[in-house]
Order: C-alpha cells, then structure tokens, then sequence
C-alpha cells in the first residue's frame, strides 16, 4: 500500500513546487528534458550499434583487466550504464561471459558513467550549449522516420544529445534565476556533520530522478552558478553515486539470480567507493586541486574539478575492489543460487531484454534449449528410459540399454504436454513476436527459425504422447515380435538423442552438419529396414492385424519424432546459412 501511495503523493509534491515556484520551474523541467534525452540515446544506441556493442562486450571480457575496459568504453559511449548492465545480464544468462567478468564490466561502466559529468562540466556551463541542441534535434526527428534501423538508432541519439544539451541549459537558466532570489549557498554546514547531509541529498535526488548522470548535471549545474559551495557539491556526488545503489537493489528484486548477483556486486563496490570517498574527503580534495594543476584546469574552475573528483574516487574503488572480484564471485554465486528448473514458466525471457536484438535472440535460444531439455526427458520416459542411463554411456550399445530397461517409469505424458509444455512453449512465441520489433531482417529471420525449432520440439512430444500408449501396451505383450519391433524403435528415438547431445558439445559447425546429415540418412534406411520386416511379420503372421495397423502408425510417430528433434537441433546448434547449405529434406 505504501508503494502504491508514494507515486500520487509524489506528483501532488511535484505539482505544488511547480505552480508556487517558476525558477523550481525551469530547473525540473530541465532534468526532466535531460532524462527524456538519455532514455532517447539508449534506445538510440540499440538500434544504431547494430550488435556492435553486444559483440564488443562479448569479446572483450575474457579476463578482468579487459572487461573492466569495456565497461568504460562502451558505457562512456553510450552514456547509459544501465544499458550495459542489460547487454551484460543477458550474456552471463546465456553463459558467454562469466561472473567475474560481469561484474568487471560493471566496474568499468562506474568509470564510464564518470563521463556524463565531464561533458556538463566542459560544455554545458561555458557555452551557450542550447544552440547546439536545436540543429541536433532537427536531424533526429528526420532520421527517426527513415527506414532504417541504423539511421532510426543515429535519429534517437542525436534526440537524445539534443535534448540532453536543451536539458542543461534549462538547468543553468534555472539556477541563474534562482540565485537572485534565494542563495542556497548561505545553508551550506562544514564538517563531517554536513558531508552527511549532503550525500544522503544526494543519495536522495538520484533515487528519485532514478539517473545519477542527471544528479551530477544537477549538481554541476548548481556548483557553476554559485547555488552551492564546491565541498558540499563533492559530497552531493558521493551521495549520488550511494543512490544508484539503491536503483539496482530496486531492479534485482524482481530480477533472475544473475541479476541479483550483479546488483549485489554493484552494491559492494558503490558502498565501498562511497565509505573511502567519505573517509577521505578532504584528503581526495586535496588530490583533486593538485592533479587539476597539472592538466590546467585553473583552480577557480570548480564545475571541471567536480567532475575530476567524480572520475578519481571512482577509480580508486575500481583498484580496491579489483584484487577481490574472484572472491566476491564465489560469495555472490553461494548467496543467489540457481533457480530450481521449473517447467511451469520461463527462466530466461526477461522482458527488460527486448529492445536489444542480441540480447533478445540470446534469451529466445536458452529458453527452447531448456524446452529441449523437458523434451528430453519427457520423451526419455515415454520410451521408459532414464538419460542418465544412455545419454552418457559413450558407445554402449543401446539395444543392451533398451533391453535390460524395465517399465516402472510412471509419467503423464499428456499432463506433463497440458500444464508444461504448452505454456513454456506460449511464453516463447509472444516473447519472439514481441522482441522482433527492434529488429532488422537477418535477426527477424534468425527468430523466425527459433520459433520453428520450438515447434518442432513441440510436435515431437506430441508424436510420443501418442506412440506412449502402444509402447506401453505391446512392450508387456507376450508376443516377442511385436516387443522387439517396439525395442527397436525405442534404440532409433534413442539413438536421436544420443547423438543430438554430443553434437551439443561440438564446436565445429562442419562437423555438426556431418553428424546431422549422417543421422538423417541413418532414419531413412531405418525405415526402409522397418517396412520390409514389417511386410515380413504380417505375411509369416507372426503378428495379428491389430498390431500391424498399431506398429505402422508408431513407426510413422518415431520416425516424425527422430525428424523433429533433429530440425530443431540443426536450427539451435547451427548458423541460418549453414542450415541453407545443407538443405533439410529428409
């Protein structure tokens, strides 16, 4: 109920301020253009980047000192921290980058997002920066209603420059006003007493702004026009840095353990960055004026220490925090375990992974492998096997593995299709339809094929729900024909899986084409085999009408079965154009 209260009463608050204060005004008009203009660059910077950026991060991360890297270039680019968290969550959901390069990223983007200020600071209190804005926001708007997804993404972050420059300048003006009437500056309190008051105003404007670029920009903006004292301003900036901790515990509660882990380790370092910064307030500030000394940033020019200061303190938690990220993996993986594989729902489409294609097709492709491995198992027990027992058995013969199999697996195959499957199998194609709208031809049509995998894995369970019945009925019979018919065609659905599970651990997409094309082949001369022998039985009778109609209708199931699985592993283990090469007639 408070949750539900606290927005109203919010809005109210900010209503008032506005109608009883035009300088209060201009300046939250101000923030509110700045925020609007990095909402605009971020989504600008999904569809402009092209993938790039997911390419980079993926790449980049193989050891610490490079994702660290990373993090600062990419979120110093793109000017959105929380952007780069998204990209980095999904790769450590879809197992490309591991935990303690996660949280390296997330170290660097700390630094990244230290260049937000450096911009206000250099541009946005010396010029007249609102003349720059104008031009930017015309060829936004042009370049948003082209066709391309490229010049779409450049429209957004030329909107967003646009509106974050107008968004600066709203905020000087705001505060050249406001410094007629009221000095803010008179309020200021010396000593620790008043650095805590004024990192908890800081901590306290960036969780209600939600954005500690536009806190420091605020911040920034007040320092140059004389509305507070330079101490308090680098007190305000730790405080803003504590605040985007409060953010992420926000985002992480609703979010997957990977998410949790990261915001935890986001937590870590901004608690631990704060309390040095805090510690040594006086002492950083005197660091600041001697290095702005020897990069000529003259000693009244407090906007460009500001930000020197914001970069500094943020670095030294980076080189503190940097020789225990292997141990706070291992705290963070043993705090948030894995979520228990649940049927019922997805474990992987977060919806906050949608605008981002790469992330998106990551997220779609986990989620059918996980409805692979349901499949796997139903359809393991339908033919009343464990996968432990042939799936990691190496060359053992499988018809040794069949025949020594008993029939006290109890499963509700249809069930488990009814309350499991069908709603797994729903959640990934409103996913898929959803997050295709950001994307360009080639990832629409990789979805395409994703969403073809997922059927085929569907109508592969429902073939076996079906053949179940008989398997049941004839592997108790006492004729010893028709049972071994049934071995068999449990060793060829087997078989399939065996084989579709070492070809995921397989690198070579060549050799992965091998293995499919030869287990194709191996279903074709199968069946050929199938029908002379099943001729042969019917015309020795050595089985009735009744099982010859039950065994060709099965054989046409296993075979539909074996066809499926392996159309779906040639789309999930293999490249679009691979799969064209090969072609997929069976």
């Amino acid at each position: 109920m408070l949750k539900n209260l606290m927005l109203p009463v919010f809005l109210i608050l900010l209503a008032f301020l506005l109608l009883s204060n035009d300088d209060a005004k201009i300046i939250i008009a101000g923030v509110a253009i700045f925020l609007i203009g990095m909402v605009f660059m971020e989504d600008g910077f999904k569809l402009f980047s092209g993938g790039i950026l997911e390419k980079l991060i993926e790449k980049s991360t193989n050891n610490i000192p490079k994702a660290i890297f990373t993090g600062f270039i990419s979120t110093s680019v793109v000017q959105s921290s929380s952007l780069i968290s998204i990209i980095v969550i999904s790769f450590l959901s879809g197992g490309l980058i591991a935990l303690s390069s996660a949280i390296g990223v997330i170290l660097g983007a700390n630094i990244g997002s230290t260049t937000t200020a450096w911009i206000v600071a250099s541009f946005g209190v010396k010029i007249k920066i609102s003349a720059f804005a104008m031009p930017m926001i015309i060829f936004g708007v042009i370049f948003r209603f082209t066709k391309s997804n490229s010049l779409k993404g450049l429209g957004n972050v030329l909107l967003g420059l646009g509106f974050v420059f107008l968004g600066i300048s709203y905020m000087k003006d705001g505060f050249d006003t406001l410094k007629t009437a009221l000095d803010l500056s008179q309020f200021a309190i010396e000593g620790y007493i008043g650095a805590l008051v004024y990192i908890a105003l800081g901590a306290v404007a960036t969780v209600i702004i939600q954005s500690s670029g536009a806190t420091m920009a605020l911040i920034i903006t007040a320092l140059a026009t004389n509305q507070i004292i330079y101490i308090n301003a680098l007190e305000l900036a730790i405080g803003a840095n504590i605040g985007t901790t409060v953010t992420a515990v926000i985002a992480a509660v609703a979010s997957n353990s990977n998410g949790k882990r990261l915001a935890v380790a986001h937590f870590i370092f901004n608690i631990v960055t704060a309390f040095i910064a805090i510690v040594f307030l006086y002492q950083l500030s005197d660091l600041v004026d001697f290095l702005a000394l020897k990069v000529a940033i003259s000693e009244d020019n407090y906007a460009m220490k500001l930000a020197l200061f914001h970069t500094i303190f943020n670095v030294i938690g980076v080189i503190v925090v940097t020789p225990f990220v292997y141990k706070l993996e291992t705290f963070l993986q043993g705090l948030f375990k894995d979520e228990k594989s649940s049927k019922l729902k997805a474990k992987y489409l977060d919806e906050v992974f949608m605008k981002i294609p790469d992330a998106a097709l990551i997220s779609i492709k986990k989620e059918i492998l996980h409805l692979y491995e349901n499949a796997q198992e139903v359809i393991s027990h339908a033919i009343y096997l464990h996968r432990h027992k042939f799936l990691g058995s190496g060359k053992k013969d499988l018809s040794q593995i069949v025949e020594k199999s008993n029939l006290d697996i109890h499963t509700d195959i249809n069930q488990f299709y009814t309350n499991k499957i069908k709603s797994l199998y729903g959640e990934i194609i409103r996913y898929s339809a959803l997050s295709q709208e950001n994307m360009d031809e080639d990832d629409k049509n990789r979805v395409y094929d994703l969403k073809l995998a997922s059927r085929n894995i569907v109508e592969a369970i429902k073939d076996i729900r079906d053949l179940h019945r008989n398997i049941s009925i004839y592997l108790k019979s006492d004729n010893e024909d028709i049972k071994e018919e049934y071995n068999n065609l449990r060793v060829n659905i087997a078989n399939t899986l065996r084989t579709i599970n070492e070809i995921r651990e397989e690198k070579d997409d060549i050799e992965v084409l091998t293995s499919l094309e030869v287990l194709r082949e191996n279903i074709r001369n199968l069946d050929d085999i199938r029908n002379d022998r099943l001729d042969t039985l019917i015309r020795e009778n050595y089985i009735d009408k009744k099982m010859a109609t039950s065994l060709i209708n099965d054989t046409t199931y296993a075979h539909a079965i074996s066809k499926n699985l392996i159309e779906a592993a040639s789309i999930l283990f293999i490249e679009r154009s691979e799969i064209q090469e090969l072609g997929d007639e069976l």
